[in-house]
């Protein structure tokens, strides 16, 4: 990478982060190595550096979840090619097999300032609705990258040619912009991830109670098949049972934002989907757990896979 590539890198998070402190300090190295791994390894987008260098926060996250992605990738191999910057984010081979990488950092749009930046010892409310919408629509915006758009306007990879139909296709979401403080927000209400309540109908903990007794007689999740914007409007969170993503192999969820370099937690999941026309292995992407559903008689068990395990339901 050029003198002039790296000074871009640097001038800019040196402004995100300029506070003089040794964890800062830490942060920044970090950042900007991985931002130079990815140009110096010929992995990123044409318009990288000009997007990282200028103000807008939306781009900064893009760019830099981009880069942490290629560094959660370190070890895997690349595939070649043709037009780098059209198609997916990334190319990945298993073998003879290609597997896409599409990355999307939502911008915390309709999250409220106060859990967004909260106050010391001031209570606050969870928007997990608001917050799940971020994630609806990120995966919506990025699945219809693939398949295309309902109405046809939008052309997706698969019928402009750039993705096969026998090659996988992974949305990963970073959910950074969408954190409280410094704290990661990656589990909804249900204590599972965000990623899983968007493509699977699960809801908030429910109990129910028999009025005469008042004793508990049944417990589970509440079946949610959607969620209300602010307009209204039902907006799907089953995406993993309509089989027009049946394309769409799994959603690798991530909150990252280059806090593992100085200890700070960054977790992540990735969500197989059931109906997948080219599934990925378990495992294959590096994460917390892999979350996998099974069909078990018309119902679906979720199951949660330490990647530890490296187990494989094939």
């Amino acid at each position: 990478m050029s003198d002039e590539s790296r000074l871009i890198i640097s001038a800019r998070i040196e402004r995100k982060f300029p506070w003089n402190h040794p964890r800062t300090a830490a942060l920044r190295e970090h950042l900007i190595s991985v931002c130079a791994d990815l140009v110096e390894l010929k992995l990123a987008d044409p318009k990288f550096l000009k997007e990282i260098a200028t103000d807008s926060e939306q781009s900064f996250w893009a760019c830099m979840s981009e880069a942490l992605v290629a560094a959660r990738l370190r070890g895997k191999q690349f595939g070649s090619r043709v037009n780098l910057g059209a198609g997916p984010d990334f190319l990945l081979l298993d073998g003879i097999r290609k597997i896409w990488v599409e990355v999307v950092c939502p911008a915390p749009v309709g999250i409220p300032d106060d859990w967004l930046n909260p106050e010391n010892n001031k209570a606050q409310n969870f928007p997990h609705e608001q917050i799940l919408l971020r994630w609806t629509s990120a995966i919506k915006s990025k699945a219809e990258a693939l398949i295309g758009s309902v109405d046809g306007e939008k052309v997706g990879y698969l019928k402009s040619g750039v993705v096969a139909p026998e090659d996988a296709y992974v949305i990963a979401v970073n959910g950074c912009q969408l954190r409280s403080g410094p704290f990661p927000v990656l589990l909804g209400i249900s204590q599972y991830p965000f990623a899983v309540e968007a493509v699977f109908p699960v809801g908030p903990i429910e109990v129910r109670l028999d009025r005469k007794s008042n004793k508990i007689v049944d417990r589970g999740y509440q079946f949610r098949p959607y969620v209300i914007n602010k307009n209204g409007a039902q907006v799907p969170a089953n995406t993993f049972l309509d089989e027009r993503f049946n394309p769409i192999s799994a959603i690798w969820a991530l909150d990252l934002n280059g806090g593992s370099a100085i200890g700070n937690a960054e977790p992540t999941a990735v969500i197989h989907n059931p109906n997948a026309c080219n599934p990925i292995p378990i495992g294959f992407l590096p994460a917390d757990n892999d979350f996998v559903a099974r069909s078990e008689g018309d119902a679906y068990v979720l199951t949660t896979i330490p990647w530890e395990t490296g187990e494989d339901f094939g």
